[in-house]
């Protein structure tokens, strides 16, 4: 049996030490800081890159093995594999940009890349899952935050690239091998499973306020002064004071369980005493949730009842589980639902990890030199659409029971249109095409997430929610790696050079982009339409009801 911590503040210290996990999560995001030396110094091609950039989507998505690993063992064994796989990946990748270890060949490199990348998944499989479950009611606004931090951390790491690293490429790496790790080990014993609370408690929506204004202050400070830096080149000591800032807003979240510390509420509020919880595991059984009311009908025969029934063949064995209730994975795998989710994500972020691989050449094809604000833009976009998305879809699902997918439909639509933008390349496009498709991006992602683990349930949420993930890298490999990089190479082919510039570089691409999406979006009206009558089980009364098979 897992170790759960009891207690009304060790969930909020897990989330605080979350926070900083997920900026780590996001090494992945780094990928467009250091393209253009890998192209530049080791002498690759377009084609060449853009699969440097699968491999990146692949390590950063494929966690099926973490999604396992996770319900079978604490967090801080997920967060040291985690650790090694960031340490090896990046070292292999910094020995080759250093040149420190010459003529390394290209698909060594491509595997370190996957390594290196897949500690993300390990990460934030590891911190998700087990807030999630920290926070079982709250699950759309815990995904929201983290997923929020998580599409931030291009821009936190743009700070450090810019004011501490000065620009290098090779540093970046050294410091993706190093520092991640470091701080992986550091935040491990902070993270896990905790006693979840099952009550209202009024003081909960104020901590999460909280939370979410302190990302959104530290949000626009990252963009702000990347913005300013790059435009003013200040000194090094002005760049240091601002990334010092930077980490003092990081810490914020940890005010709560401070606060909490010093300041304690009534312990009564649950009703639950501390001495109770501590004896509960964390995947308790069905009948804890009876009291929060179930949207089954006619399962008011008991347990004991129903073993009985079973041994003497009066009936058969359980029935498969509904949507609402714990899927285990195999079971999941049959339903439409499950497709049609993985098909919506897939078109969504599919498409939309196809501009962030090859963001830097897209700013340089519009005439672009630097690409740095174009990606922090990206990055704080992306930001606001995760930890936006989280907060509107909780709130319409609660006030209407309207199903999350709603959101995954109405970026969609906006995301043709981004495209479409992209595609004109007139004057002016380029940051607000960016901008908007960061922002539909990061609500792709943050939907998903409460999304799979409202219809299949929680205790199999990490391998399930990790399937959902391949979407990301199998989009980059087949938008990305073959489409754009094969159309980008063609074009500077025409143009006799290496470095293709001009708007016939990617319109083609963002042509089918914009295709992909429209398909997405007739997906994602009928999946709508298929789970409504689930939300509206769920959330009847304006707040989630755990069904009475759950298992959290």
């Amino acid at each position: 049996m897992v170790n759960v911590k009891g207690g009304t503040r060790p969930p909020w210290v897990g989330l605080g030490a979350a926070v900083w996990l997920q900026i780590a999560s996001g090494n992945a995001y780094n990928f467009p800081l250091y393209s253009h030396s890998l192209k530049s110094v080791l002498g690759f091609n377009q084609q060449q890159l853009t699969m440097l950039g699968v491999a990146n989507d692949i390590g950063e998505n494929v966690g099926l093995i973490p999604g396992l690993v996770c319900n079978k063992f604490p967090p801080w064994v997920v967060l040291l594999i985690g650790s090694f796989s960031c340490f090896f990946g990046y070292g292999v990748l910094w020995l080759s940009l250093s040149q420190t270890v010459q003529n390394l060949p290209y698909w060594l490199l491509w595997i370190a890349l996957c390594v290196a990348t897949n500690s993300s998944a390990w990460f934030s499989t590891t911190v998700l899952v087990t807030n999630m479950r920290n926070f079982p009611l709250s699950r759309g606004t815990v995904a929201g935050i983290l997923k929020g931090y998580g599409g931030l951390s291009a821009a936190v790491y743009t700070e450090v690239y810019s004011a501490l690293l000065r620009n290098s490429s090779s540093k970046l790496v050294l410091f993706l091998a190093l520092g991640v790790p470091t701080l992986s080990l550091l935040m491990m014993y902070f993270i896990r499973p905790c006693t979840p609370s099952l009550g209202e408690d009024s003081s909960e929506s104020y901590h999460f306020l909280f939370v979410q204004v302190a990302s959104i202050v530290l949000g626009v400070y990252v963009l702000t002064t990347t913005i300013l830096d790059d435009v003013f080149s200040l000194n090094v000591y002005v760049s240091y004071t601002f990334l010092v800032i930077m980490v003092v807003l990081l810490m914020a979240p940890l005010a709560i369980p401070v606060k909490m510390t010093f300041y304690p509420s009534n312990k009564g509020k649950s009703g639950v005493s501390d001495a109770s919880e501590k004896s509960e595991p964390l995947l308790t059984p069905s009948s804890s949730a009876t009291n929060l009311g179930s949207f089954q009908e006619g399962d008011e025969i008991s347990e004991v009842d129903m073993l009985l029934a079973e041994g003497e063949g009066a009936v058969k064995k359980k029935r498969r589980p509904r949507r609402g209730e714990d899927f285990k994975f195999t079971e999941a795998l049959v339903k439409a639902d499950f497709w049609l989710l993985f098909l919506v994500y897939f078109f969504g972020v599919g498409s939309g990890v196809t501009v962030l691989n090859n963001l830097a050449q897209i700013g340089i094809a519009q005439g672009l030199h630097d690409t740095k604000i174009l990606l922090s833009l990206f990055s704080f976009c992306n930001f606001v659409g995760r930890l936006g998305g989280g907060v509107l879809s909780e709130y319409f699902v609660r006030l209407k029971a309207l199903p999350r997918t709603v959101w995954m439909t109405c970026t969609q639509v906006v995301m043709i249109i981004t495209y479409l933008l992209f595609a004109s390349a007139l004057n002016g496009t380029l940051y607000a095409a960016t901008a908007l498709l960061g922002i539909c991006y990061g609500v792709q992602f943050t939907t998903m997430v409460p999304t799979a683990s409202e219809l299949f349930g929680l205790k199999h949420f990490g391998i399930i929610f990790n399937f959902m993930s391949l979407g990301n890298p199998l989009g980059a490999y087949l938008f990305s790696g073959l489409l754009a990089g094969f159309l980008y190479d063609n074009e500077a082919a025409k143009q006799h050079t290496s470095t293709c510039l001009g708007p016939n570089c990617f319109r083609v691409t963002f042509l089918i982009l914009a295709g992909v999406c429209g398909l997405g979006t007739m997906l994602s009206i009928v999946l709508t339409m298929r789970i409504k009558p689930v939300y509206q089980m769920l959330y009847a009364g304006g707040s989630f009801r755990l069904p009475q098979s759950s298992n959290h």
